[in-house]
């Protein structure tokens, strides 16, 4: 690893903002993981993460004469608010570029912190565009998310208090990984004096542009990137970035959704802290890797990176934890429609709690349930569970890992239509802002017949919606035309066996 990143880190200047965060024993997830879990609290932050670091540090090495035209950047959340307030305390002109989809806590938290917010477009892509304009208009300096070594710097710092805090014995440190700031400053730093510590690098498998890069051998543009985990929701490395994690990074774990939840549980079930889907991603990994590795007795880091989290999202991110900590079971049952079919199955599943049921009368001769059922052994439970039904004659689908099933179909059990003819099945995502869903809803009622719709809210700042479309073959080609005019994220499930079940 180059000397220059080292001297950067030690040198950078970041404790104007920061404070040096404490390192927490995780009493509870050691006992259960059998391991020494420490927890590195970003989230105590000012600005709730990290990113307060890496903003002031590079707003620091200005010139007076750049300092006194101000900083500009784009960001949707933890960089803008980390920006804002290091201007602040420079006392320095910031305009943040927000797109307008972004939720208006994070909006007013800026403001608070004297940012002059902007916003403008739908997407992160369309707000860093239009800061660039203005970075050459109004003769700002751009301050980076992470792609820039001053930024990686400063959060290379936290590098240095972990060492400090925890010397010896340090067996790895998981690291959560979006454009690859924190990463790369974290590692620079370590694998520098303590090149047997491992770093691992954890990432949403719905955005995992590190993992990507380091197969291909080289920096690649994901398709598209879901943003649950919106704090690390980008489509490709950064070029610094890239160019110290495919010589600092040991290994790279991709985690889901139901993971991240459970480890957002975790998390605060020792410290009573509620991280964001990003700030939990490095418990995430970490679980996963001990399981994965069947590893005991060592020492593990995992930095919590931020908690910027929207309360309307807790209901989402509690519905899913116990899915992801293997608390429960997700199936579909068929079983006779007949008197006592329900008591008799209920036999069969024993004294397991049953957390959820849904059923409603399509068929004379068969009834398809939709059950969720507790389990106190994760996923050798459910699979003994499954194995006993099948014995006991019930047609069983396990939809532990099953989006569609999970999102939609569980609030919309029971609802077949069989005069919906050449019916076909999408899953949307779209901007959530004043009358997006009006204008998704016209949109599509003006070129087909909508058959079913479901759409629930979970306090992010994008919407998910599920359309059943009335569809022939002969127009299939004129209806993908218009998918790709739509231009939302979208997900053909009309060959999914639970639409098939409870649906069509």
């Amino acid at each position: 690893m180059s000397p220059s990143y080292l001297e950067k880190i030690l040198n950078a200047s970041v404790y104007d903002v920061a404070i040096e965060t404490p390192l927490d024993q995780a009493p509870m997830l050691s006992r259960r993981l059998n391991n020494n879990i420490l927890l590195k609290r970003e989230d105590l932050q000012a600005v709730f993460s990290f990113k307060l670091r890496g903003s002031y540090n590079k707003i620091s090495q200005l010139t007076a004469q750049q300092q006194t035209a101000g900083v500009i950047t784009a960001s949707a959340g933890n960089h803008a608010q980390g920006v804002a307030l290091a201007a602040q305390r420079k006392q320095i002109r910031a305009v943040i570029v927000m797109p307008k989809t972004t939720p208006q806590i994070k909006v007013d938290a800026v403001k608070r912190m004297g940012g002059e917010v902007v916003l403008h477009g739908n997407t992160y892509d369309d707000a860093s565009e239009h800061a660039r304009e203005l970075e050459q208009s109004l003769q700002l300096t751009y301050i980076h998310p992470y792609d820039d070594p001053d930024v990686i710097a400063g959060q290379g710092t936290i590098g240095i208090e972990i060492l400090r805090q925890q010397a010896h014995p340090l067996n790895a440190v998981f690291i959560p990984v979006g454009g690859g700031g924190l990463i790369a400053g974290v590692s620079a730093y370590i694998k520098h004096l303590r090149p047997e510590i491992k770093i691992i690098g954890v990432e949403s498998e719905e955005s995992g542009c590190l993992h990507a890069a380091l197969k291909a051998g080289e920096r690649v543009i994901l398709d598209q990137v879901g943003i649950f985990a919106d704090g690390v929701a980008v489509r490709q490395i950064g070029q610094h970035t890239y160019e110290v994690a495919k010589h600092t990074v040991d290994e790279v774990i991709m985690v889901n959704t139901d993971e991240i939840c459970a480890a957002i549980k975790d998390i605060f079930d020792d410290t009573r802290a509620i991280t964001e889907p990003a700030g939990a991603l490095a418990v995430a990994g970490m679980k996963k890797y001990v399981e994965a590795h069947n590893i005991s007795g060592q020492t593990f880091v995992g930095i919590c990176s931020g908690a910027n989290m929207n309360f309307d999202r807790l209901r989402h991110v509690s519905e899913r934890a116990a899915l992801g900590e293997h608390g429960e079971a997700v199936l579909a049952v068929t079983i006779p429609e007949k008197p006592g079919s329900f008591r008799q199955f209920c036999h069969s599943i024993g004294q397991r709690g049953i957390t959820e049921f849904n059923y409603r009368y399509a068929d004379s001769k068969d009834a398809h349930i939709f059950v969720g059922v507790q389990l106190k052994n994760g996923l050798a439970e459910k699979d003994a569970l499954i194995a006993k039904l099948q014995k006991a004659g019930y047609p069983v689908l396990d939809m532990w890992d099953n989006e569609l099933a999970k999102i939609h179909i569980r609030y919309m059990v029971g609802g077949h239509a069989s005069q919906a003819e050449n019916e076909r099945l999408y899953r949307f995502q779209f901007p959530e802002r004043p009358g997006a869903l009006l204008r998704f809803l016209t949109k599509l009622g003006e070129q087909r017949n909508i058959s079913m719709f479901h759409y629930r809210n979970h306090g992010a700042d994008y919407g998910r919606v599920l359309v059943g479309i009335q569809v022939t073959d002969s127009d299939m080609a004129e209806f993908e035309t218009f998918l790709e005019e739509l231009s939302y994220p979208y997900w053909n499930e009309s060959d999914n066996p639970a639409y098939h079940l409870f649906l069509k």
